[in-house]
């Protein structure tokens, strides 16, 4: 009986000195697992450089796309609109007391090639000397006419409706036309005026 009781004491210190052994050991072995970082004092200085180089290469790709893009757009518009037969049309303002400017629609050789309703934004910028490119096309050489109805608020805030219009020539070579709202001041009344450039 003693022998038995010896031998069970034995096993079970075993066992007890085996499981404390385990657990002595898996600890070391997790923190073996884990790395350790040691942080640098010149990290943060690298970080930031790589930013701001990053940054400074973003920036410039930017400028590149936009010079890219407008330079498109300059050629977009000589294949399309070649100077030997390019007719442009303008509009702009003058002072704008007797007329507020709500649309224009322009006719070419009896043909609409231009409908624009104005906001309130750009009808203030084209009064503070803002001008608008109204229309861009091709037009062969010869004679064309021109008609621009203008819409808004006349004096004493009434709907108006006035139409201008011009007969001109198409030669060679680009041809510039603008049309001018202004006031009248002897008649207090808005003055619409169409006129080429030269």
């Amino acid at each position: 009986m003693l022998a038995k009781w010896i031998a069970s004491v034995s096993v079970a210190a075993l066992v007890a000195g085996a499981a404390s052994v385990g657990a002595q050991e898996a600890p070391i072995e997790i923190a073996a697992a884990v790395p350790q970082f040691s942080p640098r004092a010149d990290s943060g200085a690298e970080q930031q450089t790589e930013f701001r180089t990053l940054d400074e290469d973003t920036q410039d790709l930017k400028k590149q796309v936009l010079d890219l893009n407008r330079d498109l757009f300059l050629l977009e518009e000589e294949l399309l609109f070649p100077s030997n037969t390019q007719t442009a049309v303008f509009v702009s303002m003058d002072v704008g007391e007797f007329f507020g400017l709500d649309s224009v629609e322009l006719k070419i050789d009896d043909k609409v090639v231009a409908n624009y309703l104005y906001t309130e934004r750009e009808s203030e910028a084209l009064i503070k000397g803002g001008v608008q490119r109204l229309f861009i096309g091709n037009l062969k050489a010869g004679e064309h006419e021109l008609v621009a109805v203008f819409t808004g608020q006349g004096p004493h805030t009434r709907d108006y409706r006035r139409g201008a219009s011009l007969m001109f020539e198409k030669g060679i070579g680009p041809k510039y036309i603008e049309l001018t709202i202004s006031d009248r001041q002897t008649k207090q009344q808005p003055e619409f005026l169409v006129k080429e450039w030269e």
